[in-house]
């Protein structure tokens, strides 16, 4: 499961970068390269969301222990 969730955080650290360029610049990086409102935007959208979603066992670790 480790490895998992480092792979998601990867995911979701590139998820903000994008949310930061989005905020700092008006550069929306993934309609940029995909194209807007592609399947293939959507595809990496919905992909980085489920491993946010993963990453919050992330906050949890501690108790398993």
């Amino acid at each position: 499961m480790e490895t998992l969730q480092k792979i998601c955080l990867v995911f979701t650290i590139i998820g903000a970068i994008v949310w930061g360029l989005i905020g700092l610049f008006d550069f929306n990086l993934v309609a940029y390269l995909f194209g807007d409102g592609s399947m293939l935007s959507r595809i990496v959208y919905t992909v980085v969301g489920i491993t946010g979603l993963i990453n919050i066992g992330l906050l949890f670790n501690h108790i398993e222990s």
